[in-house]
């Protein structure tokens, strides 16, 4: 009893010591330490599968009558003024890009122990390896779409300008034409202002300009009794797709009126996606007792666990995608998904003692970017 403790002991400070020095090397490293498999310790890595991410821009419209909506043609010659409040939905921009999610089927460990380099892992937040030896240096994609903030002019109230006449008026055709009225007289003082034929001329050009403004948005402000007000807003929307052969197949649909809707809602316009393997590559090599040839240190799938050296990386294979919205081909494009690949192993024999190996993975397919070793 007294030898298994003093073992016990000796390997948890071993372990403290190395992960501590792990950290003071990678101080930016996030891994799963104190993970056991069996009696030792590691670092417990996923490798990522692929997904599909569509991202969806969209303007909305509100559109709100003005009061005298109906007069519009009749005293200012705006012809096509809409009598009644209506939404109208523009789509305005499709993209499609690839994420690395977990693939909880493939989970492996990796020894902490003195005769290898293999555990001074850096792992993203999800636990999927990003690098060996070496800091991550790619850019971390996100789903989340840039939000764009929309200025838009503030225009005072049109009613701090109307006059007693305007107010006391037996009849909104009558408001109408009287309103018209102060609107051409606005048109009249910045043509006098101009041409330096108003009465009390503005000292320098900066006052000149400041009363421009102003007129300018008197006019906006009553303009808009006649033509109405228009409330723009950007909308957007995300969908993920798991890749796999498919023809066609509708991921959402689009509706002038609606705006997004689900695949099944025949209101909307199809946004459709299409994806067709271009490599089917062959099954790992079969040894001669018949049984799969593999490198790996561990693997833990369904709570089962396989001890095999070396390190697991991911072979992504190509396909040919495309997105259609209306029937009209949006993006036609060539790319890799870990789905339609296969998967190899570093020899463990790249991480002893002698030599210092950096391995960089692509943490969308679980690729192997870059191998250095030193």
């Amino acid at each position: 009893m007294k030898r298994t403790i003093y073992k016990v002991l000796v390997a948890l400070i071993i372990f403290n010591f190395q992960f501590s020095v792990f950290n003071l090397a990678y101080g930016q490293t996030e891994v799963t330490p104190g993970v056991t498999f069996g009696k030792k310790f590691g670092v417990t890595y996923i490798l990522p599968q692929t997904e599909i991410v569509i991202e969806a821009k969209a303007i909305q419209q509100h559109y709100e009558p003005g009061q005298f909506s109906l007069y519009a043609e009749r005293y200012l010659r705006l012809s096509g003024v809409k009598q009644e409040a209506e939404t109208t939905w523009t789509l305005d921009e499709l993209k499609l890009t690839t994420v690395g999610v977990p693939d909880k089927d493939n989970i492996y460990f990796v020894e902490m122990k003195d005769r290898t380099t293999a555990p001074l892992m850096e792992l993203t937040t999800d636990g999927i390896v990003r690098s060996i030896n070496m800091p991550y240096v790619g850019e971390q994609k996100t789903t989340q779409p840039k939000v764009e903030q929309q200025e838009e002019e503030v225009l005072p109230d049109p009613r701090t300008f109307l006059t007693e006449e305007i107010l006391v008026a037996n009849s909104t055709a009558k408001m109408a034409e009287l309103v018209a009225r102060e609107i051409y007289s606005i048109r009249e003082s910045k043509n006098a202002l101009l041409r330096g034929e108003a009465e009390n001329l503005p000292k320098d050009g900066a006052q000149l300009q400041i009363m421009l403004d102003n007129l300018n948005k008197q006019e906006k402000a009553m303009v808009q009794m006649f033509e109405g007000k228009i409330k723009t807003e950007t909308k957007y929307f995300s969908i993920k797709v798991t890749p796999e052969n498919m023809n066609n197949k509708v991921v959402f649909r689009f509706s002038k009126k609606l705006g997004f809707v689900d695949a099944d809602d025949l209101s909307g316009e199809p946004v459709e996606l299409s994806i067709v393997n271009k490599n089917l590559i062959p099954e790992p090599p079969v040894e001669a007792d018949g049984k799969t040839s593999k490198s790996i240190v561990s693997i833990l799938n369904n709570g089962s666990k396989t001890a095999i050296e070396g390190v697991a990386y991911n072979v992504p294979g190509k396909a040919d995608v495309k997105l259609t919205f209306n029937h009209k081909d949006i993006i036609n494009s060539e790319m890799s998904f870990t789905q339609f690949g296969s998967r190899e192993y570093l020899s463990a024999q790249l991480f002893n003692r002698n030599t210092v190996t950096k391995v960089q993975f692509d943490t969308v397919t679980g690729a192997l970017l870059k191998i250095e070793r030193q």
